[in-house]
């Protein structure tokens, strides 16, 4: 680990000793890319210095234990950095850990009910208000790409766009199947149903990610179905693209013309390509083939949200929290921070190896 966060410190002070170059200050451009790096090394090497001092103060108090007269105050200081010194390895292993190179990117978010009919819809239309209302929390801007609404309220399908730096990061666990138990609206008999909603989070691709030949795309337009009454749309704006080796389809109609509704559903689909290529890859590393949200059965699910027990239980990382009003109106952070942790303390155990 030392040698790891020397080559950290060594790579700091170029970066500083470039981002101070009079040439540089006058190309904008190469200026915020050091900038970035800076901000990204500077927390490591700050946190190696002070281990580092915390080492050199426990080497100090061990030898004053030699001293009978120091002795006692020795002892008073080795045990508290010794607590100190552990805590910080454990925060450095932590930030030598690879980071998820998509982890900045902006995340396109799609919802659908599954299993459950016209609950999981209702369901559906509370988890897009929950996540919206946690943008909202974050100063997000949600972006609405397409969506179909059911007869009751709920939602058949919603897609969105956050376009904020760090939302994939944050919500990238979201996706898989969310499962709800409570009595519907239409339930007589007062019993309890369980239904699901998927939800699947992409991070958002840009051109230069993906790269699609025209030829294998399957382009038309329809009428939008979307609501609007006596001025609801009669010409064909929105746009199906279907992409023919896939056969993966996006659609876009909540744009007034059919080339924002193109664009809007390009980056759509090029989100759900470049998904398709990370878990191929990741299928190869990991030897095994792992879908993003399931089939939506009742018996797959990432989280658990009942109602009769005010609880909210993800099913990973088994933790329980009873702050269901409050979650489902966006407070979902301290959720989110805990699913974070987990991957990074997984990432931590499979770098060890290789650190060793």
């Amino acid at each position: 680990m030392l040698e790891k966060l020397h080559e950290v410190e060594r790579r700091f002070e170029e970066v500083e000793s470039d981002y101070n170059n009079p040439d540089v200050m006058t190309n904008p451009r190469e200026l915020q890319r050091l900038g970035k790096l800076r901000s990204e090394l500077e927390p490591v090497v700050m946190r190696t210095r002070e281990y580092r001092k915390a080492l050199g103060d426990l080497a100090e108090a061990q030898e004053l234990l030699e001293d009978p007269e120091m002795r006692e105050l020795a002892l008073s200081e080795i045990e508290p950095l010794k607590l100190r010194i552990d805590e910080l390895e454990q925060q450095l292993r932590l930030m030598l850990v690879p980071k998820d190179p998509l982890d900045e990117k902006p995340v396109i978010v799609e919802i659908r009910p599954a299993a459950g009919g016209d609950e999981a819809a209702l369901f559906a239309g509370e988890l897009f208000r929950m996540y919206s209302r946690y943008a909202e929390r974050r100063r997000w801007q949600v972006e609405v790409v397409d969506h179909e609404e059911s007869g009751i309220g709920g939602l058949q399908k919603v897609v969105f766009n956050i376009d904020a730096t760090g939302a994939y990061s944050q919500l990238k666990h979201e996706s898989g199947v969310h499962r709800v138990q409570r009595v519907p609206a239409t339930e007589s008999q007062g019993r309890i149903h369980t239904s699901t909603v998927t939800v699947a989070v992409l991070p958002e691709a840009e051109e230069v990610d993906v790269d699609i030949d025209p030829k294998d795309l399957e382009i038309s337009t329809f009428c939008s179905s979307s609501a609007g009454g006596q001025h609801m749309q009669k010409n064909e704006t929105a746009i199906r693209i279907i992409h023919k080796p896939t056969g993966l389809v996006s659609t876009c109609q909540d744009e007034r013309s059919q080339a924002q509704n193109k664009i809007k559903a390009m980056s759509v689909l090029r989100s759900k390509l470049l998904q398709m290529e990370i878990e191929r890859a990741a299928a190869v590393r990991q030897g095994l083939r792992k879908g993003q949200i399931g089939t939506g059965d009742r018996s797959e699910k990432i989280r658990t949200y009942n109602f009769p027990d005010g609880r909210i239980t993800d099913h990973r990382i088994k933790v329980t929290t009873h702050n269901l009003s409050a979650y489902l109106d966006g407070d979902i952070q301290e959720m989110l921070d805990a699913l974070n942790q987990e991957e990074q303390a997984r990432r931590l155990a499979e770098e060890e190896p290789v650190a060793a």
